[in-house]
């Protein structure tokens, strides 16, 4: 991985058998980013995403392996309870064209992952919120 800021702009370019969310919490620790918009785009071989089930409050991931081009991955990073927190999308398709995605969980680089994280300035913490039990804004 390598980076570089640019005012309010970090590029970040996470390389071949590297993990995208391990590398953009590197980023985001290194650069004490407490509130961003996160975007990017490249392509993965191994990635697992899920759908969050609201009444069973649970989590169902899947784990996909082979050649995908990332035609969305988006999110934020914030903080909770004062500690670093991101929450990430991203939409891949395969070489059919058909799409797949969810909640990032984790995705492995097969030729690069191109990132803008755009800081915004001041702090925005989340809350675990027991009725979805999801951890929501702390607005």
């Amino acid at each position: 991985m390598k980076y570089r800021r640019i005012e309010d702009t970090i590029i970040v370019r996470i390389d071949r058998g590297e993990e995208i969310m391990e590398k953009m919490k590197e980023v985001a620790l290194k650069e004490n980013i407490k509130l961003a918009n996160v975007n990017a785009l490249g392509a993965v071989d191994d990635f697992t995403v899920g759908v969050y089930n609201v009444d069973e409050q649970k989590y169902y991931s899947k784990t996909f392996t082979g050649a995908y081009e990332i035609v969305s991955l988006t999110g934020s990073i914030n903080t909770m309870n004062g500690e670093y927190y991101a929450h990430m999308h991203m939409s891949v398709a395969d070489s059919t064209g058909a799409a797949y995605g969810g909640h990032l969980n984790r995705a492995i680089v097969s030729a690069t992952c191109e990132m803008f994280i755009n800081i915004i300035y001041g702090e925005v913490d989340r809350f675990k919120d027991e009725a979805t039990g999801l951890n929501l804004f702390d607005l």
